[in-house]
């Protein structure tokens, strides 16, 4: 899973090992989190359509959070004796996603496509929480805030994208695309 090697020291408290291990959780994090900003501009800059304004505007702040969870990200990996690696070639060389699959569509559709991407970013953030939490409670507390903000972004796409039943217009969507496709869908009824 690493692409770096284990830390020379860490924070107080912890070994080496478990630094590394939570330098390698922290790392795909860092990925995520970059690689979130960029698609959260994209759709801010490819949304059209009679919501085009409402999304336009509230992504910019979800940008822009996201951009500061991946500074604090960085940061803890150099505190724990890890290189904090944000190029993009770094990214698209060790992530385990697809690109985000959504060019130029309409705002219902794009928000379609980004609750599935919060999805994955939030499941994989409680992942690495649940296993960081063993033995690093001030990291797991960091993923900790960072969920609290994910979380509510994905409710702010949600919200767009729900029922006055409750139900998900997204809700049985595996890929970007369907889920775009299935948000348009849901939005004519």
């Amino acid at each position: 899973m690493s692409k770096s090697a284990s830390p020379k020291y860490t924070v107080p408290g912890l070994s080496t090992h478990d630094g590394g291990v939570i330098i390698d959780l922290l790392r795909m994090r860092l990925h995520a989190l970059n690689d979130l900003s960029l698609t959260l501009k994209h759709v801010h800059w490819n949304v059209v359509g009679p919501h085009f304004i409402a999304v336009h505007e509230m992504l910019d702040p979800q940008v822009d959070r996201v951009r500061e969870m991946a500074d604090d990200t960085a940061e803890r990996i150099s505190a724990l004796g890890g290189v904090p690696e944000g190029t993009p070639g770094v990214l698209v060389a060790e992530r385990t996603w697809d690109d985000y699959g959504v060019a130029r569509a309409d705002a219902i559709a794009h928000l379609g496509a980004v609750d599935l991407v919060y999805t994955g970013i939030i499941e994989a953030h409680r992942s690495a929480m649940d296993e960081i939490g063993k033995s690093d409670p001030v990291t797991e507390d960091l993923l900790i805030e960072q969920l609290r903000a994910l979380e509510q972004f994905q409710w702010f796409v949600r919200a767009h994208l729900e029922s006055s039943g409750g139900t998900l217009a997204t809700a049985d969507s595996r890929t970007e695309r369907q889920a775009a496709k299935a948000a348009k869908a849901g939005s004519k009824r």
